[in-house]
């Protein structure tokens, strides 16, 4: 990036005193991004990354790998940026399934070429491919509305970059091998990031189309504007950094072997579906409607949804309420199937 120097991550430092792998008090609510330093450094897998690449392999080849996982493959053209092709009919990269082992055998072979192919592992389950894992490297997130349902992934490869995207739930991403930039951007400044497609993505969330290395101010001027709000943080082995839910992130490795270890849980109901698909609703049902009826539409999903409180249904009789009433388990599933009979009508 170019401009001004972004503004650093706030951080914390974490001390020998720290109860291991147990959140700081009041992270999970945090509203801001933060980096622990290191959080981690307990784990015998960052122990064996800080000792060399290769026993970082065998120690990860020790908890079970074997599994075989997806892989994103890029020619050495694209230099480690898994996004669009040039004309956004596809992807610049290709899509495979290996064993894990060959994997990181395959990235070892690479150290030291000075423009590699691009191969990247990401968001596998890592109960799956290193069954062993979590026995011995885990983290204690009971203190985290939700932490106790953490999905918990592995992503893996050489010198790679993701284009900023945001993720629904909160994450604590924890490097384990190699180093990693993070580049955040807050919620609000989605008009400047100059979002791609929503429902032709590169791996299911929507990205931005801005090349945070070489942004072109002509093309996207509105990210000037982004760039005082962006927040910057480069962790190593035994670092972690809390993301809150819908902030914007690229994460950049920048070594030849990278792992992560992230843990993703929502502050919300299992029985709460995604938020997008309300978008993707809205975008068939309201988007083209006159300008006059959209701002009426505005001002009742303000009402029922974003300005939502305890007078919004206060004059109906509480049994009376249906929809209108707090969400439980059962009325998720009556209004699903409400809406399923709806759409296929």
């Amino acid at each position: 990036m170019s401009a001004a120097s972004p503004t650093p991550i706030r951080e914390i430092q974490i001390t020998a005193a720290s109860p291991p792998g147990r959140l700081p008090e009041g992270l999970a609510e945090a509203a801001e991004p933060v980096v622990l330093r290191g959080f981690c450094t307990h784990w015998p897998a960052v122990g064996a990354a800080r000792q060399s690449d290769r026993a970082a392999v065998d120690y990860l080849r020790d908890c079970g790998a074997g599994a075989p996982v997806a892989i994103m493959a890029g020619p050495p053209e694209i230099d480690g940026r898994i996004f669009y092709n040039d004309d956004f009919t596809g992807v610049n990269f290709q899509r495979q399934d290996a064993p894990l082992p060959a994997v990181m055998e395959a990235l070892l072979a690479l150290k030291g070429e000075t423009r590699p192919p691009c191969y990247y592992v990401g968001s596998t389950t890592i109960d799956e491919v290193l069954p062993r894992f979590r026995a011995a490297n885990d983290l204690d997130l009971r203190s985290a509305p939700g932490g106790d349902d953490a999905l918990v992934s592995l992503w893996l490869g050489n010198r790679t970059r993701i284009a900023p995207h945001y993720d629904l739930p909160d994450n604590l991403a924890c490097v384990t091998a190699g180093r990693r930039r993070f580049t955040l951007f807050p919620p609000e400044q989605l008009p400047n990031l100059y979002i791609g497609p929503i429902d032709f993505t590169l791996a299911g969330q929507p990205v931005s189309l801005v090349d945070l290395q070489r942004p072109d101010f002509d093309r996207h001027p509105r990210f000037a504007q982004a760039l005082p709000h962006a927040q910057v943080a480069e962790l190593r082995p035994g670092d972690a950094i809390f993301i809150p839910s819908m902030w914007w992130h690229q994460v950049e490795a920048l070594d030849d072997f990278n792992v992560l270890v992230n843990y993703w849980w929502r502050q919300s109901p299992a029985h709460m579906d995604s938020p997008i698909a309300a978008l993707m609703l809205a975008l068939m049902t309201m988007r083209d409607l006159p300008a006059p009826q959209r701002r009426a539409w505005q001002g009742l999903f303000d009402h029922y949804v974003f300005q939502a409180d305890d007078q919004t249904a206060a004059h109906i009789p509480p049994h009376a309420r249906h929809v209108l009433a707090p969400l439980s388990p059962e009325g998720a599933q009556h209004l699903r199937a409400h809406l399923l009979h709806r759409l296929q009508r």
